[in-house]
């Protein structure tokens, strides 16, 4: 059994640079697979392997400058779900274009997923999902404010463009916002509280950890929630849910929309098949084939789609 373990942390690193080859000399010694990203605020990413050699990278970075007390979020996988391991450097660990947004210095508050039902119940909580437009598709928290952003990186515009409108005129409502597993909530809700918000609150563990601990009959949840790993989607109590991936555009696609002529599996989906001419369907036709037949000898694909929390 491969143990599959998502992890961040918002740290201060002055030199990720330095701290990159290290991590990725164990990670290839112990053969763990993935992607890990490095930057000043941090460390982000989802690695997959043996669990005692998971075990020794997860106990290497919490040797790092303030990630002692980091938390993973384990699965599990019957294969090895990603092809090789990579170390980035990047400027952020989550992607939002805002330099001065620090969550180490001032970040709103946790909610435990048991406390959450009572605090996006009031009448004054305003909820806002910080994921983007293809993840809040398949499913969300009932009545939560939908950005239709297409990254992560808009949300920023999108609040600032909506502000008045979302906040009434001068109001000070409770908001709270969620995200797959906290990362981007909890930089959201930084952001806010530099816009001047304070009463400001995100989902500790995101989604997954309320999927995980609320049972489906308490639940406000409703659909199902995109993962970015080899399950697609998740529903409660973590179960794998009923979603399929697009190898041709890489978004969830769901049971409804495979019974489509224009799905074709592993080449195209009812949302991307207008977006392909015949020269890329029939590349990814090939690149299908060459799949299943590496599959038939019990053998990954070089070219196989597969999705890691870069």
């Amino acid at each position: 059994m491969i143990r599959v373990a998502a992890l961040y942390r918002f740290a201060r690193f002055p030199d990720p640079t330095a701290l990159r080859a290290p991590l990725l000399e164990l990670c290839t010694a112990g053969a763990v697979k993935g992607t890990l990203l490095l930057a000043r605020e941090g460390i982000n990413g989802t690695i997959a392997g043996a669990p005692d050699a998971i075990e020794a990278v997860l106990a290497h970075v919490r040797t790092l400058p303030g990630c002692a007390d980091l938390e993973v979020k384990d699965s599990h996988a019957e294969a090895m779900p990603f092809h090789r391991m990579k170390v980035r450097l990047k400027r952020e660990i989550v992607t939002m274009g805002e330099p001065d947004i620090d969550p180490l210095t001032d970040v709103g508050h946790y909610v435990k997923p048991a406390e959450w039902n009572a605090l996006i119940d009031r009448p004054d909580t305003i909820v806002i999902d910080t994921r983007n437009d293809y993840e809040v598709a398949i499913g969300s928290f009932a009545g939560a404010i939908d950005p239709k952003t297409h990254s992560f990186s808009e949300f920023p515009a999108w609040f600032r463009a909506n502000r008045d409108a979302l906040l009434g005129g001068g109001e000070k409502p409770k908001v709270a916002m969620f995200c797959t597993g906290g990362i981007r909530c909890e930089k959201a809700t930084a952001f806010l509280k530099a816009e001047g918000l304070e009463e400001v609150y995100h989902l500790d563990g995101g989604i997954l950890k309320y999927l995980e601990e609320v049972p489906a009959a308490d639940s406000r949840w409703e659909g199902e929630c995109f993962v970015f790993d080899q399950r697609v989607a998740v529903t409660h109590g973590l179960d794998i849910g009923t979603h399929a991936l697009c190898h041709g555009c890489r978004m969830p696609v769901s049971p409804e929309d495979r019974q489509s002529p224009l799905y074709v599996e592993g080449i195209s989906c009812p949302a991307c098949h207008a977006k392909r001419d015949t020269a890329q369907r029939a590349g990814y036709a090939e690149r299908h084939k060459q799949e299943l037949l590496a599959a038939a000898r019990g053998e990954t694909h070089v070219g196989a789609v597969l999705i890691d929390k870069s």
